[in-house]
């Protein structure tokens, strides 16, 4: 693990002024190899980590709609 904390990233493509969105944490990426996503309405809730090649996945799968 480390002791590093998540730094957290809202897309700029977020609605209502950015208040409606998940936020991910991409300073996991190059240690972890993980990326955590939370829901920025309850950033104390638990998080949800993917693999940072699963998160491409799905990224790349976003951009072609």
């Amino acid at each position: 693990m480390t002791d590093e904390s998540p730094l957290w990233f809202k897309s700029s493509y977020s609605g209502n002024g950015g208040a409606d969105c998940v936020e991910v944490a991409h300073n996991f990426v190059p240690s972890l190899r993980v990326v955590p996503i939370r829901d920025s309405k309850t950033p104390a809730a638990p998080t949800v980590s993917v693999s940072a090649a699963a998160f491409t996945a799905f990224v790349d799968a976003l951009k072609d709609r």
